[in-house]
């Protein structure tokens, strides 16, 4: 039984609730707590209209440590699920470690001023959670997280040596708007106009946003465009999948979104530092922000279905091998089920599934862990239990889904 106090009242958040409150035989009490009290309340009142479970709600600046520990106090918290901005990841960790509870997330450390998407200055609280005597959960989203889990599940059970992973992610949804993002769209902007990276032969390549990319066939969705991106999940991937030759990471992206991004990014409007507006300051990125639809909002006009997943290449009893393994995920069925669209229901189930062993001590330690770090295979049962059932595909060693190369001037 646990005590947990979630972080933040977007569409991920929606979804990690939810699923605690269906998990209520752990999660014996939850309180929802974010800078905006009403959007906590909207969410216990679906609960408890849909579920018939109580959650206490709060309002929490989540910047503020000294607040966020006397909640913590308060709710007598055992653990903390941050489903807040990456913004604020550094904040709640130390909340928790002066508080001596265990720490979640599902998305690294971003400076609000800097683009940059990197572990380092929570690797560094690893000393400070030994001492509390507690742990710090990163990355619990899908990617990270489920990524992370499938690769571990992977060197720990279908290979000797694993040498090549790709990361596939695949978000065929239609909204039926002509620009929006499925999650936060200051984050994840960002995140798509940035250069690309990836790690080949012991050493980290840059790539221009958008330049690399390939059509590939989605199980159960069909040929979609790819592109590469740096993503967090690489950096600690490299660290822990022994023998590994090569990682990348690519998304999906439409014609339209690409366009406007594109326009976007040419007139200004993606900037991340201040500029003057009629006597004043704003930041451009932060006021496209409130010009796009909220994500959260997204969930009732969309149809069709997400696919993420890993091809790992290697070798297993001295031949070699590949398999791919993925989730396809629903977005009208998420909908139906936690009133949020497939993107928030992929990254919010792992959130829950990643407190829920912790809190039930099957995933535990002192320190900062990221997923790869635990026996993968309880959190494979949990996904198929929880929501998020993943298949695995033995391929020929060498077969690709690639359907030919693109290349962008972006």
């Amino acid at each position: 039984m646990a005590n947990i106090l979630i972080i933040g009242a977007g569409g991920v958040s929606q979804v990690a609730t939810v699923k605690c409150a269906m998990n209520s035989d752990t999660f014996t009490n939850i309180t929802l707590a974010s800078r905006t009290k009403s959007k906590c309340d909207k969410i216990a009142k679906f609960i408890k209209d849909r579920l018939g479970v109580n959650i206490q709600t709060a309002q929490i600046d989540a910047d503020d440590t000294d607040a966020v520990v006397e909640l913590i106090k308060k709710t007598k918290a055992d653990l903390l699920l941050n489903v807040a901005l990456p913004y604020q990841d550094l904040t709640l960790m130390d909340a928790c470690i002066k508080s001596g509870i265990a720490y979640i997330d599902t998305a690294n450390y971003e400076h609000p001023d800097t683009a940059k998407f990197e572990y380092k200055l929570q690797w560094a609280k690893d000393e400070a959670f030994k001492k509390a005597g507690t742990m710090a959960l990163l990355g619990s989203g899908f990617d990270p997280g489920v990524t992370n889990v499938f690769c571990a599940f992977a060197q720990q059970n279908l290979f000797d040596e694993i040498h090549e992973i790709d990361i596939l992610d695949c978000n065929a949804g239609d909204h039926g708007y002509a620009f929006a993002t499925n999650f936060n769209p200051e984050i994840n902007l960002r995140e798509v106009s940035a250069n690309g990276r990836y790690w080949e032969n012991g050493k980290w390549i840059q790539t221009k946003p958008m330049e690399i990319g390939f059509k590939w066939d989605y199980p159960k969705i069909g040929v979609k465009d790819s592109y590469l991106l740096y993503h967090e999940e690489l950096e600690s991937l490299v660290k822990n999948i022994k023998g590994l030759k090569r990682i990348r990471f690519f998304m999906t992206f439409g014609e339209s979104y690409l366009t406007h991004m594109k326009c976007l990014q040419n007139v200004g409007m993606l900037r991340i530092d201040e500029v003057e507006h009629n006597g004043v300051k704003i930041v451009p990125i932060q006021f496209l922000k409130t010009l796009l639809p909220d994500p959260a909002t997204l969930g009732e006009r969309t149809k069709g279905k997400t696919n993420i997943g890993c091809v790992i290449r290697g070798i297993k009893n001295g031949k070699e091998r590949q398999v791919y393994i993925f989730n396809v995920c629903d977005h009208e069925a998420c909908y139906a089920e936690t009133g949020a669209q497939a993107v928030s229901y992929t990254t919010g189930v792992p959130a829950m599934i990643g407190s829920l062993l912790v809190a039930r001590g099957i995933w535990k330690g002192k320190g900062v862990f990221n997923m790869e770090n635990f026996d993968a295979r309880a959190f494979m049962d949990e996904l198929n239990r929880q929501g998020l059932p993943w298949e695995i595909v033995e391929m020929k060693p060498g077969e690709r889904y690639e359907k030919g190369d693109l290349k962008l001037d972006f």
